[in-house]
């Protein structure tokens, strides 16, 4: 549809209202430049009343940046990303940018999604869990382009990392076993070359050499994996799941059995709103999303102020939530 005939309202509108040149009104609407304060207010009560918006793609243009931050993630329909997508944008909307989000599930579409954002000239990208190749990353970096990860590992010049305290949630898992009396624990997780299993794997097996351990990792997890790795893991007396998406197929695969014997106990990490549902409340650790969030933007921000900061690390705390389901 064309733009042709639309009463599209333009900064000489605005500025002919208020009585001050074109240039007073974009220093008006340009974070820390410099105008008077009684010019401003002039530019923003006629603004207000033509109802004028900044051409973000027009400053865009003539600036050679924007206030664009790409949001790189796949797997929308895992719950935990979808959790952490809200305060992701609510907290880059209190810092003035907006988000363009990429979707990196299929490997086809990651170059032609890359020159998509980079036509924007997004002033930074956070790349988030379970998505694409570090590669990507790359990608950005080379064009000074600031980088977060989000429970992602990179040692990356112009790029940081936020990452929940795995350490600390094995910690705090192992040590309810022992309170629990359990010693002989299942561990399922996925690919062992998923940062987040592998991170959480390594810090069980740090926080509990007293206890038995049997671990399985199933490619690409999920629902199914868990259901199916739990029926292997029968006689466990605790299943540690790598995400609640794992621990829920696993409660669900452990009521497929039949027997006297009691199922073995289930404990998560993620804490997603399926986790508290009357089928599974399951006990899990709680990821904190908010504070990933407010983190992984802060990092941004600041790099995107000063691109040649030393590449910065930030753990956020988890906390462990009781249930039913151990």
């Amino acid at each position: 549809m064309s733009d042709k005939g639309k009463n599209w309202v333009k900064a000489e509108d605005v500025a002919r209202l208020a009585g001050v040149s074109r240039s007073a009104v974009s220093r008006t609407f340009t974070p820390g430049a410099s105008v008077a304060e009684k010019t401003r207010v002039k530019v923003m009560q006629a603004a207000e009343q033509l109802g004028y918006q900044v051409n973000i793609i027009a400053r865009t243009m003539n600036t050679g940046s924007s206030n664009f931050i790409g949001i790189v993630t796949a797997g929308f329909d895992n719950p935990f990303r979808s959790k952490l997508l809200s305060p992701l944008v609510h907290q880059l909307a209190l810092h003035g940018f907006m988000p363009l989000l990429m979707n990196a599930d299929d490997p086809e579409q990651l170059a032609p999604s890359l020159k998509q954002l980079l036509s924007y000239h997004v002033a930074g990208v956070i790349i988030t869990s379970g998505a694409p190749p570090l590669s990507l990353a790359e990608e950005y970096l080379e064009r000074k382009i600031p980088v977060t990860l989000i429970n992602r590992h990179a040692e990356l010049n112009g790029c940081d990392r936020v990452a929940s305290d795995n350490e600390q949630g094995m910690n705090l898992t192992a040590e309810y076993c022992r309170k629990r009396g359990w010693n002989n624990i299942g561990f399922i997780g996925e690919d062992e070359s998923n940062y987040s299993t592998r991170e959480r794997f390594h810090a069980l097996t740090a926080s509990a050499p007293d206890l038995n351990l049997s671990p399985i990792f199933v490619p690409g997890g999920g629902y199914e994996a868990g259901r199916l790795a739990a029926i292997t893991l029968r006689d466990c007396q605790v299943l540690i799941c790598a995400t609640d998406m794992l621990a829920l197929g696993a409660i669900d695969g452990l009521r497929s059995l039949t027997g006297d014997k009691a199922p073995p106990a289930v404990i998560g990490f993620d804490d997603i709103p399926q986790a508290d549902w009357d089928p599974y409340h399951l006990t899990t650790i709680q990821q904190d999303t908010d504070g990933l969030a407010q983190q992984a933007v802060d990092l941004l921000v600041t790099r995107i102020a000063q691109f040649d900061l030393p590449s910065r690390h930030r753990a956020v705390p988890v906390k462990l939530i009781i249930r039913e389901s151990a």
